[in-house]
This record gives structure tokens, C-alpha cells and sequence, in this order.
């Protein structure tokens, strides 16, 4: 029988937090359990094991992310949609570093096809890059670039990788810039009418 008060969602918000403070590679049924009380085997009716487990957690993060980046876009538009985009995305993968890595693992397909939060943030990401004037095969493109760049920026920025005393958000600011107008001069994919 499971613990009393041990819920799915209680076992996804502790994940998370275990993420932040001991890294998502640490998050185990075994140390979730220890932060419960609770033995190993009493997860498995909310959790079908680490795999599981570790779904939920990337699912929840995004969720998050996005909520974070959906508020910061909220009325914007061209740049300065871009550059509130950008900086939700910068800080909560600088404030939630276990979380954040949840997000960059792979999840099986059909899971993201039935999850809100992944449907959410192809439409907030994808607005935000038509506002560009950028159609299909072009929005996907565009949308590999700024994951790409912001992923790297911030795993760069979250090992200490910038060693220059350059300000880290003075090149972050330049990189934005660089963006935007390389969305404002995108290289347009040309259709043949043969």
C-alpha cells in the first residue's frame, strides 16, 4: 500500500528539487525514497521506475520553462520578444540547473506529442519566430539555432566556461543582438517551380 500523502505530483516536485541540489544524474528511486521515508518499492505505484520518473521530471521542467518564457514574451514582439524570451530561458536554466538538464534528455515521441506544455512551447517559440516573417522549413531551422545558442551559452555560463573578463552579460546581450538579426536577414529556403 502506498505511504499516505504520497502523491505523483509530490513525488515529481521533489524530484526536481533533488535535480537542483545534488544534479539530474543523482536523481535515483532509491534517494527520492530516502526523502520520503519510504522504501524503494513503495514508488512504484505512482512511478513505473527511473525512466518514468525521469519523463515526469523533463515534462514538469519544461513546463515551467515555459510558463517563465510565456510571461516574459507576453505582448511583445520582433526583438523584444526575442530578448525576453532569451533572458527567461538564460535564468531559469542558471537558477534551476538539475531542472534545466531534465529538459535536454530525450523523450520518447509520442510522450511529447500528448504533453501541453510541449504543444505550448512550439506555439510560444514558433510566434514569436513568424513575428520574423519565417515559414516552414525556415521556422525549424530558426528554432535549432536559438536552442543550440542558448543551450550552449548557458552550459558554458553554469561551469564557469568564460574565462575572459569580458561581462558575461554584456556578450550574452551581443549574442541576442547577433540573433535577431540574423532572424531580421534569415537566407530564405528557395522553392523550384520546375
Amino acid at each position: 500500500m502506498a505511504r499516505a500523502g504520497l502523491t505523483v505530483d509530490r513525488l515529481i516536485a521533489a524530484a526536481a528539487d533533488l535535480a537542483d541540489e545534488a544534479g539530474f544524474e543523482n536523481v535515483t528511486l532509491s534517494a527520492l525514497a530516502r526523502r520520503f521515508g519510504v522504501k524503494d518499492a513503495s514508488l512504484y505505484s505512482h512511478v513505473r521506475g527511473l525512466e518514468d520518473l525521469r519523463t515526469r521530471l523533463a515534462l514538469h521542467a519544461g513546463g515551467e520553462l515555459i510558463d517563465r518564457i510565456a510571461m516574459a514574451v507576453a505582448g511583445r514582439a520582433g526583438k523584444d520578444a526575442l530578448t525576453a524570451f532569451a533572458g527567461a530561458y538564460r535564468a531559469y536554466a542558471l537558477e534551476h540547473p538539475g531542472r534545466y538538464a531534465a529538459t535536454q534528455i530525450r523523450i520518447d515521441q509520442s510522450l511529447i506529442a500528448d504533453s501541453p506544455a510541449t504543444r505550448r512551447t512550439a506555439d510560444i517559440t514558433y510566434g514569436m519566430l513568424r513575428a520574423y516573417g519565417l515559414d516552414e522549413p525556415d521556422l525549424t531551422d530558426a528554432v535549432r539555432l536559438l536552442r543550440s545558442t542558448f543551450h550552449g551559452y548557458c552550459a558554458l555560463e553554469s561551469t564557469g566556461g568564460f574565462g575572459a573578463a569580458r561581462d558575461v552579460q554584456a556578450s550574452w546581450a551581443k549574442a541576442v543582438d547577433a540573433l535577431h538579426l540574423a532572424l531580421t536577414h534569415w537566407p530564405r529556403e528557395t522553392k523550384n517551380d520546375d
